[in-house]
């Protein structure tokens, strides 16, 4: 496992949210602004593409609170406009800028609730790596995989844009 700590942590969610950003300027261009996109979704039993921007930005929404002691809340999921949509991403972006603990948050223990009246207790990195970046792909990933479901002109070079700065020509 890589060694993390909170910047690192930080900047990984940044860079995959201007990534999901990105893919939903894309998607609207494609679609000519009809938000009729956002309700797209790959099964009939599966969330529509604007509830996989929410939560996909839960993800780091709730790493920034956990980062300052503040109890877990979750983004609203039903994205049902543009606006919307772009919202959650940048309040995201601005509460990650806000993060300022350091690494030895990482060692903290922490308890997360899955419902139920189960819960699970986690280190700090455990909590990150094993909770957070899991559910923060598996989002952003079904996202993805709506949109070129429903033919946006996408592929793994939009998906991987964080690599795009570090292109060199031979």
């Amino acid at each position: 496992m890589l060694s993390q700590n909170i910047d690192s942590i930080r900047t990984l969610f940044q860079s995959r949210l201007a990534t999901l950003e990105h893919l939903l300027k894309v998607a609207q261009a494609h679609f000519s602004d009809d938000e009729s996109f956002l309700q797209k979704r790959i099964a009939t039993d599966m969330l529509p593409f604007g509830t996989q921007i929410a939560f996909t930005c839960d993800q780091p929404h709730n790493f920034a609170l956990w980062c300052h002691g503040k109890p877990l809340e979750h983004l609203a999921p039903d994205v049902t406009s543009l606006p919307q949509a772009y919202k959650h991403i940048a309040n995201t972006q601005e509460r990650l800028l806000g993060i300022n603990v350091g690494d030895e948050k990482l060692a903290e223990v922490t308890r997360i609730d899955v419902g139920e009246n189960l819960y699970i207790e986690l280190s700090g990195s455990d909590y990150v790596n094993e909770f957070l970046i899991p559910n923060f792909y598996f989002h952003m990933v079904t996202a993805y995989d709506i949109l070129r479901m429903a033919g946006v002109p996408i592929g793994k070079r939009d998906y991987m844009m964080h690599l795009v700065p570090l292109l060199k020509a031979c």
